[in-house]
């Protein structure tokens, strides 16, 4: 091999070597993401969230609503059960789940009660009962709504069998 042939794989294999060496710090740079880029990933998972908040929360509070309706309904009918069945409406709600002491004939009580446990209203509060109604029943059965007070509009108001 000639001097200028020598040269010349030299030069070459120079060549590849750095070629080489430029394929390997070109795939190490593509390993990763770049900032932009998660930036972009973020705003677009963080507006997804928001569009989905925004439509499931609404259904949240409906559900709760509609749960606080259907529980008021059981109760109305265990009072009015109890009412057939002791010829008197109970003094309490707890009267549903555990025979009340006094009663006139407690062989009329239902064994097991007229509901397994009382329920609490969608928002963790118990619910309310009074008699004589003060809406032209013979009792009222209510839940405060979500703020737990007496009173109240929207999600606030209170639920009660004069509304259902």
């Amino acid at each position: 091999m000639t001097e200028s042939e020598k040269k010349t794989a030299q030069r070459r294999l120079r060549a590849q070597a750095a070629s080489r060496r430029a394929r390997r710090v070109s795939a190490q740079r593509r390993a990763g993401f770049t900032l932009v880029e998660l930036m972009v990933v973020i705003v677009i998972i963080g507006l997804l969230a928001t569009v989905v908040a925004i439509n499931v929360l609404p259904s949240q509070d409906k559900a709760m609503v509609g749960k606080a309706r259907a529980d008021i309904a059981t109760l109305e009918q265990a009072i009015e059960t109890y009412r057939l069945d002791n010829l008197a409406f109970p003094d309490s709600l707890q009267a549903l789940a555990t025979a009340p002491a006094g009663l006139t004939n407690p062989e009329r009580y239902r064994e097991g009660g007229y509901v397994r446990r009382l329920p609490k209203d969608p928002w963790g509060n118990d619910y309310q009962f009074r008699r004589p109604s003060q809406h032209g029943g013979q009792f009222d059965v209510w839940s405060f709504g979500a703020d737990g007070r007496e009173g109240g509009e929207g999600n606030d108001a209170d639920l009660g069998n004069w509304r259902v």
